[in-house]
């Protein structure tokens, strides 16, 4: 990846390789790499990852339609749903969920905590946090596919649109990055992907972005037969939860890394879909 700090260009260029720089880090999806990643390169990438959630979005819908076409349980189904999640983000979401989950419980120390979490091995805090988090992610997945489908036609057609509640949670739970991003945000280390995006994405940006996921979120939560406003509640509460974990890492790290990043998508996922459940039941 470059690492020349020159201004892009023009608008077109910025655009371009904000997209390529958002594709390439957050999905495992073949993009060439950005020409520059000065500024406001990050930060409008940070703010295209609910975007770039189409692409475990649509690839969990896929799998979702064709395993409930083929007769396979809701359960099953969101089990490779997560499974596919999981690979088409090179599991580096993953990987940073149990680094911050290492790095939190190892010591008080902040030196000591951010050199745990460059490890490449994951502890026991790490193994049972993803642990955790992925029994979330599937069950509540299972009764987000439960619920779409009681809602719909019992037809192919029903089944396609139901299983269209899987690209809501991907998109949603993507709005975690831009909030940790966001401008006052700072870096726990001086160097790799934290230090590059932190603090990277404007106010007004993250605004446009929460907004515009917000409308999307609704339009595909009601296209899965789900309450209009069921989508808008999960970006919410995923923005709660990102700003949970936003303070935790600057108390604890002093600032944010790239696992942070990682720790907050696979943690919006689990939240994501745990507000559909939740709200939907609530109307």
């Amino acid at each position: 990846m470059p690492t020349s700090r020159a201004e892009t260009d023009s608008p077109g260029g910025v655009l371009v390789d904000a997209l390529r720089l958002a594709f390439g880090t957050l999905t495992a999806f073949p993009v060439p790499p950005p020409t520059t990643v000065a500024p406001p390169v990050p930060g409008r990438a940070m703010a295209f990852a609910p975007l770039a959630g189409i692409v475990p979005g649509l690839a969990g819908w896929l799998v979702a339609f064709a395993a409930i076409r083929l007769g396979i349980t809701s359960l099953v189904v969101a089990v490779l749903v997560v499974g596919v999640f999981a690979l088409s983000t090179r599991a580096l979401h993953l990987d940073g969920l149990a680094d911050t989950a290492d790095g939190f419980t190892a010591s008080y120390d902040r030196d000591k905590a951010l050199t745990v979490m460059r490890r490449g091995d994951s502890g026991p805090a790490g193994v049972v946090m993803v642990v955790i988090v992925l029994m979330l992610q599937v069950t509540a997945l299972n009764q987000v596919l439960v619920t779409a489908s009681l809602t719909v036609p019992d037809s192919w057609r029903g089944e396609l649109a139901a299983t269209f509640a899987v690209v809501t949670v991907a998109m949603t739970a993507r709005v975690a990055i831009p909030v940790i991003c966001r401008s006052g945000v700072p870096p726990a280390r001086p160097e790799g992907l934290g230090a590059m995006v932190a603090g990277s994405v404007p106010n007004p940006l993250l605004v446009a972005c929460l907004i515009v996921t917000a409308l999307v979120a609704a339009l595909s939560g009601w296209a899965a037969g789900l309450i209009w406003w069921t989508g808008p509640v999960a970006v919410v509460a995923t923005v709660v939860a990102a700003q949970v974990l936003v303070r935790r890492s600057t108390r604890r790290l002093g600032g944010i890394t790239g696992d942070i990043i990682g720790a907050g998508v696979e943690i919006g996922t689990a939240v994501a879909a745990l507000a559909l459940i939740v709200s939907t039941h609530a109307s």
